[in-house]
């Protein structure tokens, strides 16, 4: 395939995840970004301030690791350096998501240092067991406008925890997610939003 056919579709399927993501109200106004990877030192991104329930190819644009913009004019988010990181730290991730659901956004600021989900069927959709009877923690990162600060924190949380799930949260903020292509990411960020959503509403039931 060429350069030019990858481009196109890795756009068909940011555009395509973007409109699910939309419509399950997972990014409101202009929030989230969502990428592919390219090759080694590539990645396809959502330019920064684009809605993503109605993107088109010309809202894509590429990327080296470092977060530059490789076409001319292009501005990409400030947060595409996020998804740099995980390029970098997991040479498999071929896509990551990031939305702002409801329940994604009041966990985080309810929660400490992580959200621990544990019994759902759908944790199968992560790595670690082949059954509902497991559980994870799905790491908390405070804030921080500061992004390589950010990043240096939540790279600290992987060091400390090698085995920690194929996604995060930024309190108040969103979700991150991936996967070793689009439909994997998207796969795993069903689950976990319909997790978090479960866990959400068991709260407000055992107040």
């Amino acid at each position: 395939m060429s350069v030019a056919d990858s481009v196109l579709s890795a756009a068909a399927a940011i555009v395509a995840a973007g409109r699910r993501m939309d419509r399950l109200g997972w990014v409101p106004a202009t929030a989230g970004n969502l990428s592919v990877r390219l090759g080694a030192e590539e990645v396809a991104i959502t330019r920064s301030g684009g809605h993503k329930g109605f993107l088109g190819a010309e809202d894509v644009i590429r990327v080296d690791l470092a977060g530059r913009a490789l076409d001319a004019g292009a501005k990409p988010s400030y947060e595409t350096l996020l998804h740099c990181g995980v390029y970098r730290r997991f040479p498999g991730a071929g896509a990551v998501l990031h939305g702002h659901s409801v329940a994604a956004t009041v966990l985080s600021r309810r929660a400490g240092d992580a959200i621990r989900l544990a019994g759902y069927e759908l944790l199968k959709a992560f790595p670690g067991g082949p059954t509902h009877e497991t559980a994870t923690d799905l790491p908390v990162l405070d804030n921080d406008q500061d992004i390589p600060r950010l990043q240096a924190a939540l790279e600290a949380r992987w060091d400390a925890a090698p085995d920690a799930p194929p996604g995060y949260v930024i309190r108040g903020h969103g979700v991150y997610v991936w996967g070793s292509g689009m439909d994997q990411a998207m796969a795993r960020l069903e689950a976990l939003e319909f997790m978090l959503l479960c866990h959400l509403e068991e709260g407000r039931h055992t107040r």
